[in-house]
């Protein structure tokens, strides 16, 4: 479905941010791209859909070479790719079904989004997908009246709205507590199987890469250096990608309690990487 071949990316002021990425993702297939930060995860992301511009290297969705598109065809092509934000890229003064609306923008043009003017049937699937991301009583709220983990699940239907092939999804839980992280990508990944469709997320969080994707690559400087299993991630692997660590080592729990728009009762959290540790004890695989 989606083939990346030699795919680099070198920056003005001559820093490499990828190098002779080879990648294939097939129809269904959640990828979850971890490494530390400016290893160029998000770069990836965006080089597919070219909201990045790849220096170098071949980038194919379903046999189109989305390196040589421009204008009408590239926006045509980037229907098929919906892109869910860290930030959640909502306008704040729009309603949330305003919001989810706006996903349609590569299909109904600029002016009809402007004045608001959808499809009845787009009116009817954004209805749906709300109900589907457990939002149906926000519809007439402000964005800006949301929690984040509520604003996140709007970004999620305005992806969808699009009816993609292949979701894009830049670090969806980096500004979220643990259980609504936990939420955020179970929905995600319950869609993309509902849906049949393919995803590269994105994640800081490696026990949840492990969990919730198929599959995981990890970036180091801008290479690939990992690609396989959740469950062959072994401590040396994350020495490879992240660095020296004492990845074996458990600290003792600390009591922070969480906050967040869907938390009730929370157990003590232990840092991301004991975390990480845990599940591959436990031989977290999903």
């Amino acid at each position: 479905m989606l083939t990346l071949t030699g795919v680099g990316k070198r920056y003005p002021t001559g820093d490499r941010a990828l190098t002779d990425i080879e990648l294939t993702l097939p129809k269904g297939q959640v990828m979850a791209l971890i490494g530390p930060s400016g290893a160029g995860k998000s770069t990836l992301i965006r080089c597919v859909n070219r909201l990045v511009e790849p220096t170098q290297g071949s980038i194919r969705l379903d046999g189109t070479e989305l390196t040589k598109l421009s204008g009408h065809k590239l926006r045509h092509a980037r229907r098929s790719m919906g892109m869910i934000f860290q930030e959640y890229a909502l306008v704040d003064r729009l309603t949330v079904m305003e919001n989810v609306l706006s996903g349609q923008l590569g299909y109904v043009g600029f002016w009809r989004s402007f004045l608001r003017r959808y499809p009845q049937e787009a009116v009817v699937e954004a209805f749906r997908l709300l109900e589907r991301v457990g939002l149906p009583h926000a519809i007439d709220k402000r964005a800006d009246a949301l929690s984040g983990g509520q604003r996140q699940r709007v970004g999620i239907a305005r992806a969808l709205l699009q009816s993609p092939k292949l979701l894009l999804v830049d670090e969806p839980t980096a500004s979220l507590d643990p259980k609504t992280s936990r939420q955020i990508m179970r929905l995600i990944r319950e869609l993309c199987a509902e849906r049949e469709l393919a995803a590269i997320i994105n994640i800081h969080d490696v026990a949840l890469a492990q969990q919730f994707a198929d599959r995981i690559v990890g970036l180091r400087a801008g290479e690939i250096v990992f690609d396989g299993l959740p469950s062959e991630l072994t401590s040396e692997i994350l020495t490879t990608i992240y660095g020296e660590e004492d990845w074996d080592t458990t600290p003792e729990p600390m009591d922070d309690a969480v906050s967040g728009d869907e938390a009730t009762n929370t157990a003590p959290i232990n840092p991301p990487y004991a975390r990480v540790m845990s599940s591959i004890e436990a031989g977290a695989a999903r």
